[in-house]
């Protein structure tokens, strides 16, 4: 999304004007007849309403006054209908021939009940209608602010004039309507009405309103205001769209509307009790006291406690009056009848329980159950706090053993878990008996609430249910009905007693019923699959209530079969027959347990939600023939929401059992899942709405319910809104989804009840993810091979594909508290990263269908032709170029002034021989070595010597300097000047990576053809020890020790001839992986130390420190050219030093009051890293950054704008100016083409559209626009230096707008490439382009690296507006695919930004495949994690697919001295397979 201007694309045609919360112009609804002309509200020609079919004959309704028409036109609420027009409507059309403007003359009066004929009075009365549609239209109530939710749909299209007149109707209090729109009601009444105005109402044939309305208007009236989504352009609307394409082949549903299925009449079974609480006081006071009520299994399986009806009603009486004396009151933790309160139990104390919850009954409280939290890190916690915050919760009540469980602090008190409101924790053992006097309080309204019983919602926000207590009455009755529950009846109980079917069978309705309950908690199940039907074998039970976990579980303890009987079980409730899998384990219990008396009509499924609590259930006895139903869908009808029966055995069928018949006394309607509330056709799928007075009362959250199907009385469920997803415009549900999986061999591989299915959205579709644990015993192969079967098989069954599929160990899934799956804290961890699965398989390439289109290059337009375009447009064209270098000022100054390099050194050791020119420090900050100039010219003089006596070294000859960095190399480079030599700087191996280093410094040797090595004794060992590992014919040039140096005085100091002449050899190892070595002449020497000195002010007095590798580019000129050509003092630095004190290079600056100083994104990253927490120990020591003006990054690369700001915020404290950091811009071709000044301007930011420079293009947009990339200019343009935009194809001008290849034309540009193209002619084609378009003449340099101009406000030192280059990056290492070019960097950012124990990561392409290579700072088993998130997150903000992605250790992502990405290396090392990587994944 991108933000559009408010005044952009303001149109004044009706189908743009959206702004219904505005108000006419001022005298629009005056009685003068002036009108503003520049309103769109006003220059609307009048639409026309066409005649009425048929007047209605006799009295008219009547018509409201003004006042009254503004009042219902405030109040009233649109009905949401549809915008298409409506059957019955007619339809309106503008005329073709203007309406002549209105007249102020009165209007003859028109007859009021007669058929006018007459074609003028027609159209008076048709333009006066127009009139009173604008007015209704305009006229609208602000006491609520505008809803900036609803951005979809047609919310900013105009409104057809019918619809404009229909919206302002009295809403008819109606949920659900059935009714086709537009078949009478109060549309066609106001239609009427307005055909048939009577003659008082017109006046004097205006629409006349009083002056105190008038004066309404004028106040409320504001300016034009249009709709929030007008102010927003989708960019990305084009994947929207083929995330949700229109199949014209797509079934849809044929049938008529549904009819309403209603149960029969409740016949209330005589004898119940008033309520609930009544029943306790009944059957506990009654000579039938003694009966048991409860009892409960314990960790043995024996039956160790029970509760009788008497110890239950004596118990709650006991609670309530200590929860009413006690905490009674208004302080804290106090309670009064009204009041909430948590009840926190475990689930292997019902008896507890159930006295608590009672009691809250009898004391009036409002009893919340939830689970008991077992840590603070709990599935689901947070949620659970916010629920008892939103409940007021201030006191739970707990058992002494749970709440000695409970986590606790140092002191003792219990832990506070997040999110949870301070709670006073209330122990319900041990409690004094209420007096014989007490009585409870008197009964609250049947309204008023009994109990709040929370759920779960899809993306894991628990929400409360309330239901009051005439709902709780009315659902005992109605279950006890639908159930034929009778009096003493023994029940066993499987499932959660706090929630849902559990608790309303086996605490209500069993209470209510006077039954007994034996419950068997999940730790038993656990241990003990079979023993609840042990339980009904030994107590001769007629009630199970299970779930189909239970039967699959009792089906798997084949060994416990032998003792069970079932004979007398007449109702096996099954809680989750909704669930398609529960078919099959339905069926499996009958064809087993049949033969141990379990009767076929005695199992019945239930379809339940604690928002309508239950919905249906199926019978025992009860409907004869049509008593059970069976359904075999079609899962692709049911995919696009309609009904088709399919074939039995096929394997694209559905197979549903019915969830039994509406609850009497209730109504069940199936109405559309999207938009309006309407009913569904007979053959179409929808949402459930029960209608009955056993539901619940209040819901806190969104809507939540049920998909069902209804044939003929008996409900079937096809699975939950909330498993719901919506995928590339069809619909499927988790359940679905899981029963494939289950159907692919799983009990060799997987858990069965150990799955969890969800979708998230990735580029604006929803994709499927599936985890499962895996078995201990399952190999990696064998996991591969399950996930490819399982893959398979949802693509042919559903013809959808798996986004994720993913493996974790066993027991690693978060559980909730009964052993399910949560599935919400599953889908968190997944996407957070904290999952940790043993396998993963994801599978983008097959389930991303909606990546934008491929880039289209067109090779028909030439530069000829984009040059025009660019003129026609006014485009301006990229150029830019640095103020003039201008000439010494002092004629005898320029004549005493050498013009070379080595003649400089000569005349400064003659003119300043005392001046300290070099400071070498160590890492304890002390100086190592420092020099004079006299000093440095001496000793280079010696080196000369050495040079000619043992090296026998000719003029033009090539010399390795193979030094670290110190003052012997600076010393070492002019000696092989002043005697004509030509010195190639290597960098020493590294003695921890010997073999590799040595390699690159023999390369450099041999491809710069260097006839002599001058090192020292310490690298000459290393050398030496690795000779053998070369070839025989392939041995060291003659290597010259240079800490040994002759006394001797040279001769004479070499002249240089022309200033054409090599001065010194370049070489480089790029990002790409290439050598590359440049030849720079003593002129580029001597323009390129001329062009620092005139922008950064370098003199002699200045002070400049160098932290930075001496071996090429900006820092070899740097470190040994500059200081000798301007005359300050260097101090140098090396950055192998600040690895050991990160505070050397900052300490050193401080202590030597630098003002410029220069280092490379390595050294700032090891001191961010390294000092963040050492701030107030340098504050300590005194070190202060204020001194420094300039700090400028050497780099060849786009600025890294989050380490400069990082490193500004970070010592911004130790008084380092944000305005002094800045960055540099070289390269091969030029060494230094920017970098920030003394005196320039600040560096200059933009934020461009990301997406654009895919096409290679440059779009600004605002900061904190979607894809907007920030860049940061890459310092000024040095004096003398002149850069163009070049289409690196074409070689055509670019322009501003246009990303393009930067050219550069500067004298110290380098003089070409030294032996590394060979004669192929690339080099010429480098240091000598020239454009085709525009300034065809002129010779450039290319660079290499991709960037863009623009032009500041800035003011430069000349007075012209200052030009910024911005460099966005490396040609060669851009990445192109699917046409459109991708920058690694940009990639890179995305991908560090997935986990927190990513540390580093590179990118590259391998046959058409985009690799990401990943270092993890962690352990292995967190390597899987990244994954998935790196496949969404690069497909969301690049759309583009990750195709492999390696994780390896730290350490493995090789970076060269510059800290640049060597991405070509990683790339071999990975094809070599030498990465030694943790995990490679294949994404499918």
């Amino acid at each position: 999304m991108t933000a559009r201007s408010p005044d952009r694309h303001r149109h004044d045609s009706d189908s743009d004007d959206s702004d219904d919360d505005s108000v006419t112009a001022e005298g629009s609804l005056g009685s003068s007849g002036s009108r503003s002309h520049g309103t769109p509200e006003i220059n609307r020609a009048p639409v026309l309403l066409p005649p009425p079919p048929q007047i209605q004959q006799g009295p008219l309704p009547p018509v409201p006054s003004h006042a009254n028409v503004l009042s219902q036109i405030s109040t009233s609420a649109p009905l949401g209908s549809s915008s298409s027009a409506s059957p019955g409507s007619g339809q309106h059309h503008t005329p073709s021939h203007p309406v002549p403007p209105k007249q102020q003359q009165p209007l003859p009066p028109i007859p009021p009940h007669n058929r006018i004929s007459n074609g003028d009075e027609d159209e008076r009365r048709r333009r006066e209608i127009s009139e009173m549609t604008d007015l209704m239209r305009n006229v609208t109530t602000y006491s609520q602010p505008p809803d900036v939710t609803n951005n979809t749909g047609g919310g900013n299209q105009r409104l057809a004039r019918d619809d404009r007149i229909s919206r302002y109707t009295p809403s008819q209090p109606s949920i659900i309507r059935g009714q086709t729109p537009g078949e009478g009601g109060i549309t066609d009444g106001w239609r009427d009405a307005l055909y048939n105005f009577p003659e008082n109402w017109r006046g004097t044939g205006r629409w006349k309103v009083s002056n105190k309305i008038q004066q309404l208007l004028n106040t409320l009236k504001r300016p034009k205001r249009r709709p929030l989504p007008e102010f927003y352009i989708d960019d990305e609307e084009d994947l929207e769209i083929a995330a949700n394409p229109k199949d014209p082949n797509a079934p849809k549903p044929e049938g008529k509307i549904m009819n309403p299925a209603r149960g029969e009449q409740l016949v209330i079974p005589a004898g119940l009790p008033r309520s609930v609480e009544d029943a306790v006081y009944r059957y506990g006071s009654s000579s039938s006291y003694k009966a048991p009520v409860a009892t409960v299994l314990d960790s043995n399986g024996k039956l160790s406690v029970s509760l009788t009806y008497g110890k239950l009603l004596s118990r709650s009486q006991k609670m309530a009056y200590n929860l009413l004396t006690r905490l009674g009151g208004r302080g804290e933790g106090s309670v009064l009848p009204g009041d909430r309160v948590a009840l926190v139990y475990p689930n292997n104390d019902p008896i507890t329980f159930m006295c608590a919850f009672y009691a809250c009954l009898q004391a009036g409280l409002v009893p919340v159950p939830i689970e008991v939290p077992i840590s603070r890190r709990d599935a689901g916690s947070l949620q659970i706090g916010f629920l008892l915050g939103s409940c007021s919760v201030s006191v739970a009540l707990t058992s002494e053993a749970c709440f000695k469980g409970l986590p606790k602090t140092s002191a003792g008190e219990v832990a506070s878990f997040k999110g949870w409101p301070k709670l006073n924790w209330f122990i319900t053992d041990h409690l004094p008996k209420p007096p014989k006097d007490w009585i409870p309080p008197s009964k609250l309204a049947d309204d008023s609430p009994a109990y709040v019983e929370y759920t779960t919602d899809k993306d894991g926000s628990v929400k409360g249910v309330v239901v009051n207590k005439s709902s709780l009455l009315a659902h005992c009755r109605t279950l006890t009905s639908a159930c034929n529950y009778t009096e003493g009846e023994v029940a066993v109980c499987v499932l959660d007693f706090k929630r849902e079917v559990g608790l309303w069978h086996s605490m209500l309705c069993s209470v209510f019923n006077g039954m007994h309950v034996i419950f068997i908690p999940y730790s038993v199940m656990k241990v003990n699959p079979a023993s609840w039907m042990h339980m009904i074998t030994k107590f001769k039970a007629s009630i199970a209530i299970v779930k189909s976990r239970d039967l699959h579980w009792g089906l798997l303890a084949t060994k416990d079969h032998k003792d069970v009987n079932l004979q007398s079980l007449r109702l096996l409730l099954v809680a989750d027959g909704a669930n398609p899998w529960s078919l099959s384990s339905c069926d499996q219990f009958l064809a087993v347990f049949q033969s141990k008396g379990l009767r076929p009509d005695a199992i019945c499924p239930c379809a339940s939600s604690p928002e309508s609590m239950t919905v249906s259930v199926r019978r025992p006895g009860h409907g004869g023939a049509n008593a059970v139903g069976r359904g075999v869908l079609s899962m692709q009808g049911l995919s696009y929401g309609v009904v088709r029966v399919d074939q039995e055995n096929s394997l694209t069928s559905l197979t549903l059992q019915d969830c039994g018949q509406v609850l009497p006394g209730s109504m069940i309607v199936v109405i559309k899942l999207e938009g309006s509330p309407y009913l569904c056709q007979t053959d179409e799928v929808g949402e459930i709405c029960v209608s009955g007075p056993a539901v619940g009362f209040q819901y806190w959250g969104f809507k939540r319910s049920s998909r069902i199907l209804c044939f003929g009385g008996l409900v079937f469920v096809c699975g939950s809104r909330d498993g719901l997803m919506t995928v590339t415009g069809r619909k499927h549900n988790t359940d679905d989804i899981i029963a494939t999986v289950l159907a692919v061999e799983p009990m060799k591989f997987i858990y069965r009840g150990r799955i969890a299915v969800f979708s998230h959205r990735v580029l604006r579709d929803e994709r499927i993810c599936v985890i499962a644990e895996q078995r201990p015993d399952c190999s990696e192969e064998e996991s591969f091979q399950w996930m490819s079967r399982v893959l398979q098989a949802v693509d042919s069954i559903h013809q959808v594909g798996i986004y994720c599929l993913a493996l974790v160990p066993p027991n690693h899934l978060p559980k909730t508290p009964l052993g399910g799956i949560h599935l919400s804290e599953t889908k968190k961890k997944f996407l957070e990263g904290s999952l940790h699965p043993a396998n993963v398989l994801l599978c983008p390439h097959t389930c991303v269908t909606n990546l934008p289109k491929p880039r289209e290059v067109h090779h028909d337009v030439g530069p000829a032709s984009v040059m025009v375009g660019n003129l026609v447009q006014g485009n301006r064209l990229a150029m830019a170029q640095g103020r003039d270098i201008g000439l010494l000022e002092d004629e005898d100054l320029a004549r005493r002034h050498p013009q070379f390099i080595a003649e400089i050194l000569k005349w400064r050791a003659s003119t300043s021989e005392n001046h300290e020119i070099l400071v070498l420090l160590n890492s304890k900050g002390q100086v190592a070595t420092s020099m004079t100039c006299s000093q440095l010219h001496k000793k280079a003089e010696r080196v000369g010597v050495l040079l000619l006596e043992k090296g026998h070294i000719n003029t033009g000859d090539h010399v390795a300097l193979i030094y670290p960095p110190g003052i012997d190399l600076i010393v070492a480079f002019y000696g092989c000047l002043y005697v004509g030599a030509v010195p190639v700087t290597i960098r020493p191996p590294h003695p921890q990576n010997l073999q590799s280093t040595v390699n690159t410094v023999r390369t450099v040797v041999d491809v710069s053809k260097a006839s002599l090595v001058l090192s020292t004794q310490s690298v000459i060992k290393l050398l030496k020890n690795k000779e053998e590992k070369f070839d025989s014919n392939k041995k060291w040039p003659p290597i010259l020790d240079t800490d040994e140096l002759p006394k001797k005085k040279l001769p004479a100091i070499y002249k240089v001839p022309t200033p054409e002449m090599i001065a010194y050899l370049d070489f480089s190892v790029s990002t790409t992986g290439m050598l590359a070595g440049i030849k720079m002449s003593h002129a580029g020497a001597a323009s390129l130390c001329l062009s620092m000195k005139v922008a950064c002010e370098l003199y002699p007095s200045r002070v400049v420190s160098l932290c930075l590798d001496p071996y090429c580019g900006l820092g070899l000129a740097l470190w040994v050219l500059s200081s000798v050509y301007s005359g300050h003092q260097s101090i140098l630095i090396p950055p192998s030093e600040v690895e050991v004190n990160p505070a050397l290079w900052l300490s050193a600056v401080s202590q030597y009051k630098v003002r410029d100083t220069f280092c490379s994104y390595g050294v700032m990253e090891l001191c961010t890293k390294g000092l963040g927490s050492s701030i107030p120990a340098l504050k300590q020591r005194g070190v202060n950054l204020s001194c420094v003006r300039t700090c400028v990054v050497v780099a060849e690369e786009r600025p890294r704008i989050p380490l400069t700001t990082s490193f500004s915020k970070l010592f911004n404290s130790l008084g380092l100016s944000p305005r002094a950091v800045s960055t540099s811009f070289g390269c091969r071709v030029n060494v230094a083409i920017c970098l920030q000044g003394a005196s320039s301007p600040d560096p200059s930011t933009v934020y461009v559209d990301l997406r654009s420079l895919r096409h290679d293009r440059v779009t600004l947009v605002e900061r904190g626009a979607p894809h907007s990339l920030c860049l940061m200019e890459s310092g000024k343009l040095l004096p003398g230096v002149k850069v163009v935009i070049a289409n690196p194809d074409t070689k055509g001008h670019c322009s501003d707008s246009h990303l393009g290849e930067i050219w550069v034309q500067s004298i110290h540009s380098a003089s070409g490439y030294f032996t590394v193209y060979g004669d192929d002619g690339t080099s010429g084609d480098h240091f000598n382009a020239q454009l085709v378009t525009g300034s065809t003449g002129e010779v450039y340099a290319r660079t290499g690296y991709l960037g863009f101009l623009r032009r500041t406000e800035s003011v430069q030192a000349d007075g012209e507006l200052h030009d910024a280059v911005f460099v966005v990056g490396s040609l060669d290492e851009t990445i192109i695919l699917r046409g459109m070019r991708y920058h690694p960097i940009d990639i890179e950012t995305t991908v560090m930004r997935c986990h927190k124990k990513i540390a580093e990561c590179a990118v590259f392409t391998w046959t058409n495949l985009l690799v990401v290579v990943v270092e993890l700072d962690g352990q292995e088993y967190e390597a899987l994690d990244l994954v998935p998130l790196i496949t969404s997150s690069v497909l969301e903000e690049h759309q583009v697919i990750v195709g492999v992605i390696v994780v390896v250790d730290p350490g493995v992502v090789p970076i060269n001295s510059r800290g640049e990405k060597q991405r070509m290396h990683l790339r071999d090392g990975f094809l070599a397979d030498q990465l030694d990587p943790i995990y490679v994944a294949y994404n499918m």
